[in-house]
């Protein structure tokens, strides 16, 4: 009696038990299929899908021959899915981390880390990437694969390069490593450069592998265009090796050159200094990545005397041959006696050409006088002077240019010689520039058109005049006067080049030091064109506090540089002399016709 009841109650536990598991697993496997059957469908699409994304080509900057300034290289970066490493692959390890140039420790964390915790706690998140190399080539890759840990792969992306290092950096610019572009040309023509990515979704094993036959929807990535510049490679390295010379000869602060086309406006070169290697700009500093050429003021000096002397022959008041008395110290001025600013030589009576050629600061102050406030100062400003140039590449300042009601007792006379203004390199040489073509000011430009993945044009950019300046009569009386500055008796000599008329004004300017001008820091510069009666280019040579025992005056420090880059511009463009060729030419055949040529400048 008591064993059966004990028989039959094991029996009827077991039975219960067995009852209440059946029971049990139904309410399991009705809450999975009715309730959480939803989730739990999409977490296993979300295992097996894969929206990959398709990185589109960015497009190439060139410059005019078509020489690679930037372009992309091809890398991989290597990840895991930690869900999908296996245990078994933990001895593998150490050789991957090997391969990737890592520590056992480093890369044992990555691969183990299998969720995060959202910072409120509140939510896990099962890590599906780790990333374990920014960047490996091929062959590295190939040896990752043959390793066969899973979970383990790779995704092809593309990283910009630049051929040519600091070859016009501060026009090109760069694509920092978040690739996004951060400057020059890659930032400002980003939208036609960069493209448009695609996408592909589809589905893959158990190894991460695509299942072609359950791929739903693929958009292709469309390339970006390419973007041709005004810049000629040759000619920027003459710049670029004639700023090292200047660095190495003068340890200046800053200096800029530039070359262009006056018919046009477009930019043949470019160049700063201090300057940067574009693939490693991470190393380079902030004074290094400014673009010197158009964020940069200074006064300049007496090369902005071409503003005056061209606005009186202009307004008809004067005639290269009419006389001034240079000798005098003070002039009336409505009612006032003004005192006019030194020479740094005596002068006596000078013609207009004279005031230019031997750069009087009285001469250029009584032609300010004469044209009056209000003429000086619209003659200013057409001449591009307190507003921006239209530059495209963006960063550039509208320079320092005082409304008339701003001026003080001495502005009417300093203004013409250059001092009570801020220009930029760039405004003094489109200015110059504007005398070079005829009177008339254009916008100074580096992209000369888009181009798209067919070779085709997708855009051209034409040369734009901004405004009329001067007469072309004014233009070439003016040409004349700046071809007296480099002749003897002007103040650059060393500018001349045997054959050829070269046009040009020097500027040397002291620099304002804690709120005074000082007279040991100085930027000297000449800016100047040829053929004088028919300029093929302009070339401006800005060089910011040479370190000399003496004046960095411009016709010392900047002037023989000026000349250097011309005479190699004559062999590479070819252009022709504008009369017999003189002594001191270089003769066909010789091996190197620029070898010593600073050496003959000194």
């Amino acid at each position: 009696m008591k064993r059966g009841f004990f028989s039959a109650f094991r029996l009827g536990l077991v039975c219960t038990v067995v009852l209440a598991s059946y029971v049990g697993i139904g309410l399991r496997l009705v809450h999975l299929q009715a309730i959480e059957s939803p989730e739990l469908a999409q977490q296993v699409r979300d295992a097996r899908r894969r929206v990959q994304l398709l990185s589109a080509r960015r497009g190439e900057i060139r410059d005019r021959n078509g020489n690679l300034l930037a372009t992309n290289r091809s890398f991989i970066e290597v990840g895991a899915d930690p869900q999908a490493v296996r245990k078994e692959d933990e001895p593998l390890f150490l050789a991957l981390a090997g391969v990737l140039k890592r520590s056992l420790s480093e890369v044992t964390a990555e691969l183990k880390v299998k969720t995060i915790v959202s910072g409120d706690g509140r939510e896990v998140r099962q890590v599906r990437w780790a990333r374990l190399a920014e960047s490996v080539d091929e062959s590295t890759y190939e040896e990752i694969m043959r390793l066969g840990i899973k979970g383990v792969y790779g995704n092809r992306q593309f990283r910009r390069a630049y051929p040519m290092g600091s070859l016009a950096a501060h026009v090109v610019g760069f694509v920092n490593h978040d690739n996004v572009a951060a400057m020059g040309v890659e930032r400002h023509f980003d939208f036609y450069l960069r493209g448009q990515d695609g996408w592909l979704e589809s589905e893959r094993d158990g190894r991460r592998k695509e299942l072609a036959q359950f791929r739903s929807r693929a958009v292709q990535p469309t390339d970006g265009m390419h973007v041709e510049l005004s810049i000629d490679s040759m000619v920027q390295d003459m710049i670029e090796r004639e700023l090292r010379e200047i660095v190495a000869n003068y340890r200046p602060v800053g200096a800029t050159i530039i070359v262009s086309d006056p018919r046009t406006g477009f930019i043949l070169g470019l160049g700063n200094y201090p300057t940067f290697d574009l693939n490693k700009f991470n190393r380079a500093d902030l004074a290094s990545l400014r673009n010197r050429a158009v964020t940069d003021i200074f006064e300049p000096g007496s090369t902005f005397k071409i503003v005056a002397a061209s606005a009186a022959l202009n307004e008809g008041i004067v005639t290269p041959d009419t006389r001034f008395d240079c000798g005098v110290s003070t002039i009336s001025y409505h009612g006032r006696k003004l005192v006019l600013p030194r020479d740094s030589h005596e002068n006596g009576i000078l013609t207009v050409a004279e005031i230019v050629s031997q750069s009087s600061n009285r001469g250029a102050a009584q032609l300010g006088v004469l044209l009056g406030e209000k003429r000086l100062y619209d003659y200013c400003a057409a001449f591009g002077f307190g507003t921006e140039s239209g530059y495209a590449l963006g960063g550039e300042v509208a320079g320092m240019l005082h409304r008339v009601r701003d001026w003080d007792g001495l502005t009417i006379t300093r203004l013409p010689m250059g001092h009570a203004v801020g220009v930029t390199p760039l405004q003094i040489h489109s200015a110059m520039a504007a005398i070079a073509n005829g009177g008339i000011l254009m916008r100074p430009q580096v992209v000369q058109r888009i181009v798209d993945r067919d070779g085709g044009t997708a855009i051209a950019f034409q040369p734009y005049a901004r405004s009329r300046v001067v007469r072309p009569e004014v233009a070439r009386s003016m040409r004349q006067m700046l071809v007296n500055v480099v002749q003897p008796g002007g103040t650059a000599p060393l500018a001349e080049i045997a054959g050829f008329e070269v046009a040009g004004k020097t500027g040397t300017t002291q620099k304002i030091i804690d709120g005074r001008y000082s007279n040991r820091h100085h930027v000297g510069s000449f800016i100047g064109f040829f053929p004088a009666s028919e300029p093929r280019v302009v070339v401006s040579v800005i060089i910011d506090d040479a370190r000399l025992d003496k004046t960095a005056y411009g016709s010392t420090v900047a002037a023989p540089s000026f000349k250097i880059i011309a005479e190699q511009l004559i062999q590479y463009l070819g252009i022709s002399p504008t009369e017999p060729a003189m002594a001191g030419m270089s003769v066909a055949g010789e091996s190197n016709p620029f070898t010593n040529r600073r050496d003959r400048l000194r």
